[in-house]
């Protein structure tokens, strides 16, 4: 029976193989908060440029709606109103109906973890199959 500091031992098998699996979680770790970290930063920098856009675009849009009401207000103003009106709903309804599209697609968050993590597991099945045929020839 060999020593359990041998080389081809089954102790330092075993430990090689624990080795192997702690470095792999500690990649995948370090993977996942890469990948929070990133999508922290890309919800941010979205919700920064959506407020942003909202505030001017918003203020744009009613100014040129009361710009055009008091232009027409002599001949056409309730004509310009009701137009506007319904503009304004019909655009309403539109983002409405694309924030819910949008809410069902879900996050793609961790996606390449999960990928790599699968990779990881065959990989390491893939490895006690190995083992078992190696100890099975003895």
């Amino acid at each position: 029976m060999a020593p359990a500091s041998e080389p081809g031992s089954l102790g330092a098998r075993l430990r090689g193989h624990a080795a192997r699996v702690v470095g792999i979680l500690q990649t995948r770790l370090e993977l996942l908060v890469t990948e929070l970290q990133e999508e922290k930063l890309r919800l941010g920098l979205l919700l920064g440029y959506a407020a942003a856009a909202f505030f001017f675009l918003g203020f744009g849009v009613i100014l040129l709606a009361l710009f055009l009401t008091v232009l027409l207000w002599d001949s056409q103003r309730l004509l310009a109103l009701g137009v506007f009106t319904a503009v304004f709903l019909v655009i309403g309804i539109l983002a409405a109906l694309a924030a819910v599209r949008a809410g069902r697609q879900g996050s793609r968050l961790f996606a390449a973890s999960i990928a790599e993590l699968a990779q990881d597991r065959d990989m390491l099945q893939a490895d006690g199959h190995d083992d078992k045929k190696h100890v099975e020839k003895r």
